[in-house]
């Protein structure tokens, strides 16, 4: 089977913000459909992961866009692993239009969990190797994300129910949303995110009280947080460019 997986959608109206483009967390929510299924179709999907009782859960994700989709737009995303490691493995991302153009390049790394235990548990590495590819994903990988939590004032959030994924814990899309929704509408309307990166440092369980960091790094940089009781659970920096910049 081959080893990139190519998976395609069309931007629906109901999925577009109020520009009419497609959004950092749906895109987001693209690059985990393309991952599920094309982990799924080699033997190392939801399902299998079940019967050994572990889970898939993401680690840390990377996405740089040069051009935003608008409505009923054809995506194709290619996706494929470029390392596997005993605990974590690294998998890429293309975004390409109806023209075969690339828009964007996403890198994200993954690691399993038992679900007794919610503990990182060893990866089937012979399984995973098959499948490597030395196709190109000209982006930085996930770096370091410096903790401002404890140098700002937090918004605080209560998880509910709408927050929550199959796994019982805080959705991973979930998380990009509402540190988004910490900028200013005026900020969307004027300017596009030319790169997101977030860490997920541990799970977000239901009713949990959170606070919500931001800080301006540098300019058009910020470094965010989500954070309960001090502790950040995810890390993310978001750089913006004006529009007119990014294509």
């Amino acid at each position: 089977m081959n080893k990139i997986g190519e998976f395609h959608f069309v931007t629906e109206e109901y999925l577009l913000d109020f520009r009419g483009r497609v959004t950092i967390p749906t895109i987001g929510n693209y690059l985990i459909h393309a991952a599920s299924n094309h982990a799924a179709l080699r033997g190392f999907g939801f399902n299998d992961m079940t019967e050994r009782h572990t889970a898939w859960v993401l680690s840390r994700l990377a996405i740089e866009m040069f051009e935003y989709p608008e409505r009923s737009q054809k995506i194709t995303v290619y996706t494929w692993i470029d390392e596997a490691g005993r605990l974590f493995t690294s998998r890429c991302f293309e975004l390409a239009d109806e023209a075969g153009r690339s828009i964007g390049f996403a890198r994200s790394i993954w690691a399993a969990i038992d679900m007794e235990t919610r503990r990182p548990t060893p990866l089937d590495i012979d399984t995973l190797s098959a499948y490597l590819s030395d196709r190109p994903c000209p982006i930085d990988r996930p770096g370091k994300i410096l903790p401002i939590e404890g140098k700002t004032e937090g918004l605080p959030y209560r998880i509910k129910y709408s927050d929550m994924d199959i796994n019982g814990h805080l959705n991973s899309i979930k998380y990009m949303e509402h540190l988004l929704d910490m900028f200013d509408l005026k900020l969307f309307g004027e300017s596009e995110i030319s790169r997101f990166e977030i860490a997920y440092l541990s799970e977000g369980k239901y009713n949990m009280p959170l606070t919500l960091h931001k800080s301006e790094a540098e300019n058009n940089k910020y470094s965010m947080a989500i954070c309960h009781e001090g502790k950040a659970i995810s890390r993310a920096a978001v750089t913006w460019k004006s529009a007119s910049h990014l294509i």
